[in-house]
C-alpha cells in the first residue's frame, strides 16, 4: 500500500530539487491527461513506505487563471493526497506564503519545505524555522535541497502527517470583518448542495473572489438559491479586496515573526549581476555572449563525437549489417541497412547534441539565468505575442530545431508556447546552412556570401510576420501576461542537472525515436520500390507528379522536387540525393552540373523553399511529442505553403530584376 504525496510550490522555489532528490531515475515524465503541460511522478521509499510524490506544476496561486494553476488545483481536489509538501523560497518568503494561504483553506494536510536556507543567509535573512512553525501551526522543515539537506526530515514530517501521528489544526489566514456575515451567509446557501469535489467554506471564498471556473458550477449546483446568491456576490463587488487583505495581513503576521529582514541599503551579489544582466544594452551583449559561448561549447565539442558516430559507428555497423545480410534479399538487405540503422543513426547521432544542450540549459536555469534572458528579449518578442522566455527556443534553433522544439518547455503558458513551437521550423538551423552553403556557391558563385544572407534575413522576416499573423488569427491577438520572477543567483547542482538531462534527453528517445524509424522506413521504401534505384521508384515518381507544382517557380527538374521531398529524413539529404540523381558521387563535379541545371532565378526559388520547407523528420517528431498530432499537421501545412508561396514570389521578383 502506497501514500500519495503531492510537492507543490512557486516557480523558481527549488522544487525540482527536490523531486529529483527524493526520485532519482524512479520518476516518469508525461503529460496530464488531456494537457500539454508536463507531469511528473515517482516513487520514493521512507520508512519502509512506498510513496508515490506527483511534481505539481510551477504556480503562484491556485485562482485557475492559466493551465498549471487549474491543473494543480484539480488535483489536490479531486485526488485528495494524503499530504501536501509545500516547498517556499526562505529568501523570497513573504510572496510564496500566498501560496500557503490559499492550500490551506483546501481539505489538504501540509508540510512546509523552506528551502534555500543558505541563499536567504548570505543575502541578510536570518529565518527562524521552528518560529514559523509555531506561528502557522504547520510542521516547517529547514532544507538546503541542493546539498540534500533536510530532506530526510521533510519526508519523515510528511509520513506522520499522513498517518495521523500529529495533529492538524493550522493558523488560516481569515477575510476581513467587514464581509465575514456575507461570506458566512454564501456558504449556508450552498452547504447541502455544493458539487464534489468543493468544500462548501471554500467554494464561498471562491464566489467572493470571482472564480468564474467555480461561480459556474456553483450556479448550476443551486439553481433556487442562485439568484439570491448572485444578488449578495453584485452588491459585495469589493469582497475579494478583503479576502485578499485578509491573507496579506495573515502573511505579514507570520512574516514578523520568522525573519530577521536584511538592512536597508544593503547591496547583493545579485543586485550588482543584475545591473549588468537586466541593462537595455549591456544585457543584450551579455546574453549574445553567454549564447554564443552556448554554440561553441555545444559545436566544439559535440561535432567530433557526432561525425564519430555517423563515419563510424553507424557507417561500420551499416556495413557489417550488410555484409551478414549477402544472401538475403536485396530489398531486405536495403530495409535493414538504409531504412532500420539509417533512422536510429539519425537518433543516436543527435544524442551529443542533445545531452550537451539540456546540460547548458540545465545549468542556466539552475544557476537562475534564464529568467534574465527572458526579461532582456521580452519587449521584442511582445511583437508577435510571445514574451521573452521565447527567445531561447528560437536561439537554440539555429543550432538545431529539435532541441529548439524540446526547450519550448521552458515557456510556461500554452498558448505561447504552441505559437513558439510552430515557428520554430522557420529557424535555419545548421543542417539547412550546410545544404545553403554548398548550393549558393554552385548556383551564384562569387554572389553566394551576399545570397546567404538575404535568405538567413528573409527566414527571419517571414518567422516574424508569421508568428504575428498566427498570433491575430488563431489566437485571435491574445497577448501574454507574463509574470516573471528574478530568482537569486545561485551555485548549481550536478545531480538536479544530470536528472535533467537524463530525463529530457530519455523522453526524446522513447517518444520520437519510433516515429523517426517508422518515417525513415516509410522514406526508404518509397526510394527502393519498386525497381531498386532511386532514379525509378516511387519518390521519383512522387517528383515527376509534383513538378507542375515547380514549374510556377521555374523547378521543372523533378531531381530538383526529389531532393527537397528526401530532406525530409535530414535536410542534409538535399546534397545526396542529388549527387545519386545527376549522376556522380564528387561534390566538384555536382556543383559543376548544378551550376548550369537551373536559371538563376530558379536557383533562387529553390534555395527559399529550402530554407522554409517542411522541417526534417526528427524535429516533426520532437513536436507531435510536444503539441500533439493535430497541430503538428497544422505547422507542415503551414510550411509547405510558406514554402510555395514564398518560392513563387522570389522566382518572379528576381525575374523582375533582371536576376
Amino acid at each position: 500500500m502506497f501514500i500519495t504525496m503531492a510537492l507543490a510550490g512557486q516557480p523558481n522555489v527549488g522544487k525540482t530539487t527536490v523531486f529529483n532528490m527524493l526520485t532519482g531515475l524512479s520518476q516518469h515524465v508525461g503529460n496530464w491527461p488531456g494537457k500539454t503541460v508536463e507531469q511528473r511522478t515517482g516513487e520514493y521509499t521512507h520508512a519502509g513506505q512506498i510513496i508515490h510524490l506527483v511534481d505539481l506544476p510551477g504556480t503562484y496561486s491556485l485562482t485557475a487563471n492559466s493551465e498549471e494553476e487549474r491543473i494543480a488545483r484539480d488535483f489536490i481536489l479531486r485526488e485528495r493526497p494524503d499530504v501536501v509538501i509545500v516547498i517556499i523560497n526562505a529568501a523570497a518568503l513573504e510572496r510564496n506564503l500566498y501560496l500557503v494561504a490559499e492550500l490551506l483553506a483546501l481539505p489538504v494536510r501540509i508540510v512546509i519545505g523552506l528551502n534555500m536556507m543558505d541563499v536567504a543567509k548570505r543575502h541578510g535573512a536570518e529565518v527562524e524555522p521552528h518560529v514559523l512553525e509555531a506561528a502557522l501551526r504547520v510542521p516547517v522543515i529547514p532544507l538546503v535541497a541542493t546539498y540534500n539537506q533536510g530532506l530526510y526530515e521533510l519526508m519523515d514530517a510528511a509520513l506522520c502527517l499522513a498517518k495521523d501521528r500529529v495533529d492538524f489544526a493550522p493558523n488560516r489566514p481569515e477575510i476581513r470583518p467587514a464581509h465575514r456575515p456575507v461570506l458566512e451567509e454564501i456558504r449556508s446557501l450552498i452547504a447541502a448542495k455544493t458539487p464534489f469535489p468543493c468544500p462548501a467554506d471554500w467554494a464561498a471564498i471562491k464566489l467572493l473572489e470571482g472564480d468564474a471556473e467555480i461561480t459556474e458550477m456553483i450556479r448550476q449546483a443551486v439553481p433556487d438559491e442562485w439568484e439570491h446568491i448572485h444578488a449578495l456576490l453584485k452588491q459585495h463587488e469589493d469582497a475579494a479586496l478583503d479576502v485578499a487583505g485578509g491573507r496579506y495581513e495573515w502573511i505579514e503576521r507570520m512574516v514578523r515573526a520568522a525573519i530577521s529582514k536584511p538592512k536597508v541599503g544593503v547591496i547583493t551579489f545579485t543586485d550588482r549581476l543584475d545591473q549588468v544582466a537586466l541593462h537595455p544594452f549591456l544585457g543584450l551583449v551579455m546574453l549574445t555572449g553567454i549564447f554564443g559561448l552556448v554554440f561553441w561549447l555545444t559545436y566544439t565539442v559535440a561535432t567530433p563525437v557526432v561525425d564519430w558516430l555517423d563515419t563510424v559507428v553507424i557507417s561500420e555497423l551499416a556495413a557489417s549489417t550488410r555484409g551478414m545480410l549477402v544472401a538475403a534479399p536485396g530489398w531486405s538487405t536495403s530495409l535493414v541497412v538504409d531504412g532500420l540503422i539509417g533512422g536510429a543513426g539519425t537518433v543516436l547521432v543527435l544524442m551529443p547534441v542533445l545531452i550537451i544542450f539540456f546540460a547548458i540549459l540545465g545549468f542556466l536555469e539552475d544557476i537562475g539565468y534564464l529568467a534574465r534572458s527572458a526579461y532582456v528579449m521580452d519587449r521584442f518578442m511582445h511583437w508577435m505575442g510571445l514574451h521573452g522566455r521565447s527567445f531561447l527556443p528560437f536561439f537554440i534553433g539555429l543550432g538545431c530545431n529539435v532541441p529548439a522544439v524540446l526547450g519550448a518547455r521552458v515557456v510556461g503558458e500554452r498558448r505561447a508556447r504552441l505559437l513558439t513551437i510552430l515557428l520554430i521550423p522557420l529557424v535555419p538551423c545548421t543542417a539547412r546552412m550546410a545544404v545553403i552553403a554548398f548550393l549558393a556557391p554552385a548556383f551564384f558563385g562569387e554572389r553566394a556570401a551576399l545570397v546567404t544572407w538575404g535568405l538567413v534575413t528573409l527566414n527571419i522576416i517571414i518567422l516574424a510576420l508569421t508568428g504575428i499573423a498566427i498570433n491575430r488569427t488563431v489566437f485571435k491577438g491574445e497577448h501574454v501576461a507574463f509574470i516573471m520572477e528574478m530568482p537569486l543567483y545561485h551555485l548549481p547542482n550536478a545531480r538536479t542537472i544530470g536528472l535533467f538531462v537524463w530525463n529530457n534527453t530519455w523522453d526524446f528517445i522513447k517518444k520520437a525515436g519510433t516515429i523517426i524509424l517508422l518515417f525513415s522506413a516509410l522514406v526508404w521504401a518509397l526510394a527502393y520500390f519498386p525497381s531498386g534505384h532511386i532514379q525509378t521508384s516511387l519518390l521519383a515518381q512522387l517528383g515527376r507528379w509534383l513538378e507542375p507544382l515547380g514549374q510556377p517557380m521555374g523547378l521543372a527538374d523533378w531531381r530538383m522536387i526529389v531532393a527537397l521531398l528526401s530532406s525530409f529524413i535530414a535536410k542534409e539529404n538535399t546534397i545526396a540525393v542529388l549527387g545519386i540523381l545527376y549522376g556522380t558521387e564528387s561534390d566538384l563535379g555536382l556543383a559543376t552540373q548544378l551550376s548550369g541545371a537551373l536559371s538563376p532565378a530558379a536557383a533562387l526559388a529553390f534555395l527559399v523553399v529550402q530554407m522554409t520547407f517542411i522541417p526534417c523528420v526528427a524535429t516533426m517528431a520532437a513536436i507531435k511529442q510536444e503539441i500533439g498530432w493535430r497541430w503538428t499537421g497544422f505547422s507542415v501545412g503551414l510550411l509547405l505553403l510558406l514554402s510555395l508561396c514564398f518560392g513563387i514570389l522570389a522566382y518572379h521578383v528576381a525575374h523582375l530584376v533582371g536576376l
